[in-house]
């Protein structure tokens, strides 16, 4: 009997282990929903293409299984392409399924059509289209197995002639995943011992390539008396039960991170691609080991680059490790560390005439928290209070669009892990700016019956923007936003809403606002002059922040340049 390509699709999906689909269906994808609907797969419907692509990438970005999005013709699968952005970047193993124009019409400017092929090339380890029925089962499973095996998104374009037509000759092709472990040959592991051993100075710079090789970092760190610093991907599963850990460097870290890997002579970069070439040392010797051999040496010259998983490799080298004595550079980060913290718990209070600073508010939400909850935090101001001050366990998770830098992916991120995490405590915490970008998705929250804990950091403007216009000596231009009441639009479209003005209202919110069993809203009215202080200060933005100072009592502003210091000095 033979089967409908759109069938195979679908079997094959079952067989990669897709637990759910992400989407808005359509015309030309209507067949395969219809077999999304009579399989095991939960078909998740989604207000905006793009969402969908966020909640899905932050599923399997958790997880490591294959999730899945699909879409209609022309505009609808072009809505995933911001989303399938962050989960490439993100290591995602995400499938596509981008449904197209009758292969008939292809390549006369059909209406809907779009070149699926060029568009997603830049966000994609994978992208075919099925071109006969046959081909339909064996680029299935490519597509799946290539996004199991290179870590990204595979797209695959399926034709709606294509979909509705019948297999003759299916060969039983299956997805085969395997995942070696790998690590740097004995002479590569010898040479970076000798470096190491070496070195008078050694700091460890890890990053989120080092999941599961806490333990082996700690036991080289004590064997070198390096301090650890990590990238803010890494927080989650290296910060927590570490003395070795001096936090994040970059303008989210703190200054014992920043100096421990600026002033080393040695530095051991494990599993980072960190982006920023100024934090990293000019005048040390740099080991970097990753999985990705592209990584070694992109960002910053090294002396050494090796391929590797972290946690074999680290197990390996530890063995040829040379125990030091003189702990005075670690010790000397560490108690920088400690009074760093120190400083930023001080921060954390009310603001003045009973004013609601969002890292105060950070922290209270995070005081309330499951100790497994699961927090997505939008690009900006968010997800740097999220980062500096929502306390890891090794069990907490803060997810971000920390190499995409995109806005709105707070919700929908929460959409994905909710679905897939029922029993979780999942937490957004968005921007106004990121909210309203993706408002629609706060109908999935109740369509999917999702308690979801969504906190509005309300600061009427795009904060993380303005602050670096004022940065650069600008007035702030373009950033204002006329926002509605939060907690009542929320209300009006089904879910729990509420909105906190004053700092003194905050403690009884947040404890009404986790108890609520659905999807709930907090709207809070955060300081919108608080800034995000980094762990240095240079020339450029602090002349920038005099110059704005200047500018803003020029223009009559000086009312305001007044009330950023009260709040923040």
């Amino acid at each position: 009997m033979s089967k409908k390509v759109a069938e195979v699709i679908v079997e094959v999906l079952e067989q990669a282990g897709v637990k759910r689909c992400y989407g808005i269906v359509g015309d030309t994808l209507n067949l395969i929903a219809e077999h999304l609907d009579r399989s095991s797969i939960d078909w998740v419907n989604v207000r905006h293409e793009e969402a969908g692509a966020f909640a899905a990438g932050a599923e399997s970005h958790y997880t490591g299984q294959l999730t899945a999005c699909a879409g209609s013709c022309g505009p609808g699968s072009l809505h995933f392409i911001n989303g399938l952005y962050e989960a490439n970047r993100n290591r995602s193993p995400v499938v596509v399924i981008a449904s197209q124009v009758a292969m008939t019409e292809i390549g006369f400017e059909f209406i809907q059509e779009v070149d699926f092929q060029s568009v997603f090339q830049g966000c994609s380890v994978f992208c075919e289209m099925i071109l006969t029925p046959e081909q339909a089962r064996r680029k299935t499973v490519l597509a799946c197995q290539a996004a199991i095996a290179k870590q990204g998104v595979a797209v695959l374009i399926v034709p709606v002639d294509m979909s509705h037509a019948d297999i003759k000759d299916d060969l039983p092709y299956r997805i085969q995943q395997s995942r070696p472990l790998v690590r740097p040959n004995d002479i590569e592991l010898d040479e970076i011992a000798r470096i190491l051993n070496a070195g008078q100075k050694v700091a460890i710079y890890a990053g989120a390539g080092s999941e599961h090789a806490l333990e082996e970092i700690k036991t080289v760190a004590r064997t070198l008396g390096a301090p650890m610093a990590h990238t803010s991907r890494a927080k989650c599963f290296l910060e927590h039960d570490n003395p070795f850990n001096v936090g994040m460097t970059g303008i989210l870290g703190s200054e014992a991170g920043y100096r421990a890997v600026l002033d080393c002579d040695t530095l051991l970069l494990l599993g980072a691609d960190f982006a920023w070439k100024q934090f990293y040392p000019d005048h040390a010797q740099i080991i970097q080991i990753d999985a990705n051999a592209l990584h070694l040496g992109r960002r910053h010259p090294v002396a050494m680059g090796v391929v590797g998983d972290i946690r074999p490799t680290l197990e390996a080298l530890i063995p040829r490790l040379e125990q030091k004595t003189d702990t005075s550079f670690l010790d000397h980060h560490t108690a920088l560390y400690a009074r760093s913290m120190e400083g930023w718990a001080k921060q954390l209070h009310a603001g003045h005439d009973d004013t609601i600073p969002a890292s105060w508010l950070t922290a209270m939400i995070d005081a309330r928290l499951d100790p497994d909850a699961l927090i997505c935090a939008d690009d900006g101001s968010p997800i740097v209070w999220a980062l500096r001050f929502v306390r890891s366990n090794g069990r907490k998770r803060i997810f971000g669009s920390l190499l995409h830098g995109t806005m709105a992916s707070g919700l929908p991120s929460a959409i994905g892990l909710q679905k897939s995490h029922p029993g979780r405590q999942v937490l957004a915490l968005c921007g106004d700016g990121g909210l309203s970008m993706l408002l629609g998705e706060l109908l999935t929250t109740v369509q999917e019956d999702l308690p979801i804990k969504i906190c509005v950091y309300d600061n009427s403007k795009l904060g993380f923007v303005e602050l670096e216009q004022k940065s650069e000596g600008m007035l702030d231009t373009f950033t204002k936003l006329k926002n509605p009441d939060f907690g009542k639009v929320a209300q009006a479209v089904g879910l729990w809403g509420r909105t906190v003005r004053q700092a003194s209202e905050l403690d009884d919110a947040i404890g009404e606002w986790l108890a609520q069993p659905g999807p709930a809203l907090l709207n809070v009215q955060v300081n919108p002059l608080e800034l995000v202080k980094p762990p240095f200060i240079e020339f450029k933005p602090a002349f920038g922040l005099a110059l704005y100072s200047v500018r803003a009592f020029l223009n009559g502003r000086g009312a305001d340049v007044l009330e950023m210091i009260r709040e923040n000095i």
